[in-house]
Parts: C-alpha cells; sequence; structure tokens
C-alpha cells in the first residue's frame, strides 16, 4: 500500500519492505494550460530536469556526484537516470532515476532529487506554469509504489525545486518530502547550494 505524503513528512523506505535494494524515483509534472491573444506566438514547452545530487556528510564533492541528463550514470554505477524527456507530456513519470540503495557506498549519506525548468530565465518560465508535480518512490523488484508525494503549493516565480531526498540514517534508507521552490537558474546553480 502507497503512503501519500505531505510536505516535510518522513517515512522509512526500509522498515515496511523487507529486502528492499533498489528504487526507481519517477518525478512527473503537467504544463499548466496558458491563455494567449489571438495572434500571440504558441509559447514554447517547459521542459523540466530532473537530477540527483549525491552528498557525503550533507555536501556535494564534485560535479561527478550530479546525476542528470548530461551524466545519467554515476560512476559508482548505483544511481542511473533513465533519460530526458523534453516537454512532460503524457502519462505517468515524466522521467526516473533508479537507485541501487544496497550497493550504494556508504561515504554517500543523502541523495536530493531536484528538478530545474531548462533555460527558465530565458524563456520566462516558473514552476506556476505547472501543475500535478509529484515524486515517488517504487520497489523495484515487483513494482509497487511505497509512497508519493504531491507537490500542491504555488510555486510561482520558482524555476527550480528540491522535491525530496532520499537519506540514510541508524543503518536504514528514509525519505524526507520537501517540496521547497528556489530561484536557481539552472542545475549548477542548485548545484552549488550544496557545496
Amino acid at each position: 500500500m502507497s503512503i501519500s505524503l505531505q510536505k516535510g513528512q518522513k517515512v522509512s523506505l526500509s522498515k515496511d519492505n523487507a529486502g528492499l535494494s533498489k528504487v526507481v524515483i519517477g518525478l512527473g509534472w503537467d504544463e499548466a494550460k496558458r491563455s494567449r491573444g489571438l495572434f500571440a506566438p504558441k509559447p514554447q514547452p517547459i521542459d523540466c530536469d530532473a537530477s540527483a545530487l549525491l552528498l557525503q556528510d550533507g555536501h556535494l564533492r564534485g560535479k561527478d556526484d550530479v546525476v542528470y541528463f548530461g551524466n545519467l550514470r554515476h560512476t559508482t554505477g548505483t544511481v542511473q537516470h533513465m533519460g530526458d524527456n523534453l516537454t512532460g507530456a503524457g502519462e505517468g513519470d515524466d522521467e526516473q532515476i533508479v537507485v541501487d540503495l544496497a550497493s550504494i557506498p556508504t561515504v554517500y549519506d543523502r541523495i536530493v532529487l531536484v528538478v530545474n525548468i531548462y533555460q527558465a530565465v530565458q524563456r520566462h518560465q516558473h514552476f506556476g506554469m505547472i501543475q500535478n508535480a509529484f515524486i515517488r518512490l517504487v520497489d523495484a523488484r515487483n513494482n509497487k509504489e511505497m509512497c508519493k508525494y504531491n507537490l500542491t503549493e504555488n510555486y510561482s516565480g520558482m524555476t527550480a525545486m528540491v522535491f525530496g531526498e532520499v537519506y540514510r540514517y541508524n543503518g536504514e534508507w528514509k525519505f524526507n518530502a520537501i517540496g521547497q521552490g528556489t530561484n536557481d537558474p539552472g542545475i549548477g546553480e542548485l548545484a552549488n547550494r550544496y557545496i
């Protein structure tokens, strides 16, 4: 049974899922309908990009620890981005990140899951133009959804979002639903928050 989470809620992934080793982190969003004048050009699609930041003692140590559309696989092979969705169109997850929890080296204690809008500043786009945003964790063994967090706040003006984090605590893996908007213009600036 999937747990529906609220902002700031933490849940154990290991406790009710004995033998859990690999999770699929699904992130999704839809572009909200935009009104435009009769002769206005069609607006550019909003291209959201999901990324995973692997932290050591709460800090990002190098660019190799950022898994995103330009670096689909972490050097340890334990975190893999399944590819970039340029429009967010369609049902279900728009982007997925697979995490092999059982094999992540112990130096990594936290994986922060973020989404930024590609060229948000240049295109005058923000998360107020996005609806139905969510993050969910699925047990890769049986494709069973363990938990889901629907981001329901108004994130107007925000160009990037910290959706949540998977972290190790007392030998078990947990998930924290964060839902924090930022004004970072890209993944580089977003990643710098954790240096």
